[in-house]
């Protein structure tokens, strides 16, 4: 590696955080990561992608299906922790801090935006492609292997600076820089996410099987009714779920405070009525999810996902009183 492409590396670095990105890291692309490519291979065999289609797709096991000449792959996160909590009572639903405010994409995607243009800009003969959580690339392995942040156990990355809140976004390059270290594991003996889990959804360390878990069912399954292995075990979750990231340590000690004020709830997103949300119209939906990344989960589905919350309740609450 010669010095001018050190100097580079520390440039886009420094341009990166000075657009807003809490973390930025460099992994270069060498050829197809044998390792990662069987396991993922193996977790789609499994089926644990559920009607996920497009995690299959070859591209995300090889960068240069995407840009033939990449050389490198500039990796961003950025924070979205905000200190607000989601009030108690079983008459609430809970949306995931991720949906609380702007469409996370909007935001990253003009950041992203803007330094792909900057590197295009350092010479004529520069390629850049920028993703954010919207094409065929494996976000969470090339965080890791440009130091970001491990892949945890619940298979979010967790920084140390941050925890697991963070969205990631990487640039595809045929600029060549330094790379970083690959981010090393610190999960340790823990497996708080893997006993909250109450589907069972994180199979094993590292493995998350989509059928059953609550996030995938409330943003991604268009069927009429949630699978009854779901169903009963929902508690309140309308919208995503954050039991795996709300137990981890590393987000109860170490999540700050974003500085992006775009991340702050919307009104209505931190204390939503279930009752409400079960008879939600097209119209209030339009008006309560403009610019939200929750606008992926439809009127009817939201519907769905509260009805079935208030369902899972009235039969608790039947249980009980047999009980006693």
């Amino acid at each position: 590696m010669n010095s001018s492409s050190i100097t580079t590396s520390d440039v886009v670095k420094k341009k990166a955080q000075e657009l807003g990105f809490h973390k930025v890291g460099i992994a270069a692309v060498d050829g197809v990561d044998e390792t990662a490519a069987q396991r993922l291979q193996a977790w789609l065999a499994l089926g644990y992608n559920a009607e996920m289609a497009w995690m299959a797709n070859p591209k995300r096991q090889d960068i240069h299906l995407i840009m033939p000449e990449a050389r490198s792959l500039i990796c961003v996160a950025l924070n979205y922790y905000t200190p607000h909590q989601r009030p108690e009572g079983k008459e609430y639903g809970n949306i995931s801090r991720y949906g609380w405010g702007r469409d996370y994409h909007k935001v990253m995607h003009k950041k992203l935006k803007a330094l792909n243009n900057w590197v295009q800009s350092l010479s004529e003969n520069i390629q850049a492609r920028y993703y954010a959580d919207t094409g065929p690339v494996q976000d969470k392995l090339w965080a890791q292997k440009s130091g970001i942040g491990w892949i945890a156990k619940n298979g979010n990355v967790i920084t140390r600076e941050y925890g697991s809140w963070v969205f990631l976004g990487e640039i595809i390059t045929n600029l060549e820089l330094e790379c970083d270290r690959p981010a090393t594991e610190h999960c340790g003996t823990c497996t708080r996410c893997l006993e909250a889990c109450p589907t069972s959804a994180i199979t094993q360390p590292y493995v998350v099987d989509a059928n059953r878990c609550i996030a995938y069912h409330t943003i991604e399954n268009r069927a009429e009714q949630l699978p009854p292995n779901v169903k009963p075990h929902l508690q309140g979750w309308v919208a995503g779920c954050d039991i795996c990231q709300d137990v981890c340590p590393w987000n109860q000690r170490f999540a700050k405070s974003t500085d992006v004020e775009q991340f702050n709830p919307y009104p209505g997103n931190l204390a939503p009525k279930l009752l409400e949300l079960a008879e939600i119209s097209e119209e209030e939906w339009e008006r309560q999810f403009t610019a939200s990344a929750l606008r992926r989960i439809k009127p009817e589905m939201l519907r769905r996902n509260a009805r079935a919350n208030l369902d899972a309740s009235r039969q608790q609450n039947d249980a009980d009183s047999d009980y006693f």
